[in-house]
């Protein structure tokens, strides 16, 4: 038996310039953290020659061509794995298919190519796990979504992911003090709105709309080295601000990243004294993240009180194995 366990993300500002159809043209870039939520994935050797695939459902088949589950469907293929296996997931948050916004189905992605590579004995790096869950996610299945969120989950850890013309991605570590790093968790407030999205509703449109939005992408990369930048020189007073400032400009980029509910629970955060915030993920619904210094945290929660407050920390580390069983 092998389990995986892969760290959920929170991406800040950036997103939208990892979409292919922007960063081939210009550089994409993003800040983000991986969070202590995780997807773990369980595998183990089956009896016989069939495949058990459990999940909110389960699914009993004899060829891997009748698995209803996509991204465990080509994981199996990609790696080389046709018969004699059982695979169950479970999410410390929300099913990968309900839109958390925190980056659920590539984590799902990437912890299963981790786990069925360990079956077979490989040993694989992030870099191959985040490059094989984005060929599977973007390439064979062509969802309309970028790749900030796989390599944050194969990669763990807090930092600036660079999207080059030429394909290749830099993952740099922002490096800065722990008692500021520690300071900032305590002052980002998260909070599960109970909306569901449909992430490819949302990114559909956002990836139709690159070429007229080129100049806003352009923004919110800059933005992302100004925070990269505040983090390094441990200017925290910065980073309600510049998250503010990348919601506004990711408002923009499709017409249903936001609604008249999100925007009225923002507006009574920010009366509250949160300094920004934004609907983490494609938009639509999921969870908002705040940022907010601890005198006025009552507050915001009191004008969010319909809401469920979700706690967390940030996550060192990446997509790994925890536990093997020959």
């Amino acid at each position: 038996m092998i389990i995986s366990r892969t760290p959920l993300r929170m991406s800040f500002v950036g997103g939208g310039s990892d979409f292919k159809e922007y960063y081939q043209q210009n550089s994409g870039a993003v800040v983000s953290t991986a969070i202590n939520k995780y997807i773990y994935i369980t595998v183990n050797k089956k009896f016989d020659d069939g495949i058990r695939v459990g999940y909110s459902k389960i699914e009993y088949v004899d060829n891997i061509d009748k698995i209803e589950h996509n991204l465990v469907r080509e994981a199996l293929r990609l790696v080389g794995i046709t018969k004699g296996i059982d695979i169950v997931y479970m999410s410390d948050m929300l099913p990968a298919h309900e839109g958390s916004g925190l980056g659920a189905s590539s984590s799902l992605t990437v912890g299963t190519l981790n786990a069925l590579h360990a079956y077979k004995g490989e040993h694989v790096s992030a870099e191959t796990l985040a490059r094989e869950a984005c060929e599977i996610e973007i390439d064979v299945l062509g969802h309309p979504i970028g790749k900030q969120d796989q390599y944050a989950a194969a990669y763990g850890g807090f930092n600036h992911i660079q999207f080059n013309t030429d394909q290749s991605v830099f993952i740099d570590p922002i490096i800065f003090k722990n008692e500021t790093k520690v300071e900032l968790n305590k002052n980002l407030l998260l909070f599960y709105t109970a909306i569901n999205s449909r992430s490819d509703s949302v990114l559909t449109e956002q990836k139709r709309n690159i070429k007229n939005n080129s100049h806003i992408l352009r923004e919110m990369v800059g933005l992302s080295k100004e925070l990269r930048a505040a983090l390094e020189s441990n200017r925290l007073s910065e980073f309600g601000n510049i998250l503010n400032k990348g919601w506004g400009l990711k408002k923009k980029l499709a017409s249903n990243i936001t609604n008249p509910l999100i925007n009225s629970y923002y507006e009574e955060a920010i009366d509250a004294g949160a300094e920004g915030g934004k609907i983490l993920g494609s938009g639509g619904g999921g969870f908002l993240l705040f940022y907010c210094e601890e005198d006025k945290q009552d507050n915001v929660r009191k004008a969010l009180s319909n809401l469920k407050e979700v706690s967390f920390a940030f996550e060192p580390q990446g997509s790994k194995i925890i536990y093997v069983n020959d």
